[in-house]
């Protein structure tokens, strides 16, 4: 198969890892694709008292808490703190959490990083987890099709994978309504396509990535990704405004999630675990209607 036999061809015109689950994520010119995600996404993430993660969705805060990663540690800053580092190899001792209705082994990743979320986040933030790379979180088959996937502390999938037409897109219709523009970020996507159509990703299966003319990496795109208030949190302030949430209200219901509001799709990796994804690498897909 040739780079241009696919349905529609685009390349890759971001790649975004968020290192703490629900805080600032990074754009990143390259990332190490693993059949959990992109390395070192949702690696780490903020636990209660009962082990349940913590987001945005109960500590818009953590918004504002900006990850770094170092040659050997993750650095962790928010306005007012002193930088937090974090040792990408702290074993720590287990503690058992939950991600949705999943429960898991992660490592603690000690008091210092807890006081330090408790100090900027207060309550309910309690604990830093790491996953333990020992562990293994599957991904449901009822949407991968019966094949075998597994994920980190990402909400349900390795990848999300967006296009930055439906972002453009997004904006007009926000600026219709007199609202300013929004950035891609509110969106928290791991690859963000160039080349298609608004939402296409929508309507694609299979998507490979190519690269000096050959197939490097496989993904397939499995479940729309529905959205709860998230994308209203200004990632600058983390001061919540729900004219996003009007706007895609208005257009994006989608029937596949029970009529929940969706933006991007979840994607499992089918081959290529290991490979470097790079920014302006072409990128083919094929529709999968039905």
């Amino acid at each position: 198969m040739s780079e241009s036999a696919g349905d529609v061809q685009g390349q890759i015109a971001q790649l975004r890892i968020y290192p703490v689950k629900s805080c600032a994520g990074i754009a990143v010119q390259e990332a190490v694709l693993l059949h959990t995600g992109l390395q070192w996404d949702r690696h780490w993430m903020v636990v209660d008292a009962e082990g349940l993660f913590v987001s945005q969705r109960e500590c818009a805060r953590m918004a504002l808490i900006r990850p770094q990663l170092e040659a050997d540690s993750l650095r962790l800053q928010a306005p007012g703190m002193p930088d937090l580092r974090v040792p990408f190899q702290a074993p720590g001792p287990t503690l058992r959490v939950q991600v949705w209705d999943d429960v898991v082994i992660a490592l603690d990743m000690g008091h210092q990083a807890a006081q330090w979320l408790q100090t900027f986040l207060g309550a309910p933030a309690e604990r830093l987890v790491r996953f333990d790379p020992a562990a293994q979180r599957a991904c449901s088959t009822k949407w991968t099709g019966g094949v075998a996937a597994s994920t980190q502390f990402a909400d349900g999938y390795p990848v999300l994978v967006t296009t930055d037409s439906a972002m453009d897109e997004l904006n007009t219709r926000l600026a219709a309504q007199g609202h300013p523009s929004v950035g891609m970020e509110r969106f928290r996507p791991n690859v963000v396509l160039s080349g298609l159509l608004p939402h296409d990703e929508d309507h694609l299966g299979p998507l490979e990535v190519w690269d000096k003319g050959a197939a490097v990496a496989g993904l397939q795109l499995v479940k729309p990704c529905a959205r709860c208030p998230i994308p209203n949190i200004d990632p600058a302030t983390a001061v919540s405004h729900p004219g996003v949430g009007d706007a895609l209200q208005a257009y994006r219901q989608d029937a596949r999630v029970n009529g929940a509001i969706t933006f991007g799709m979840n994607a499992i990796v089918t081959h290529g675990s290991g490979t470097v994804l790079r920014v302006g690498q072409a990128v083919q897909g094929c529709y999968a209607f039905g």
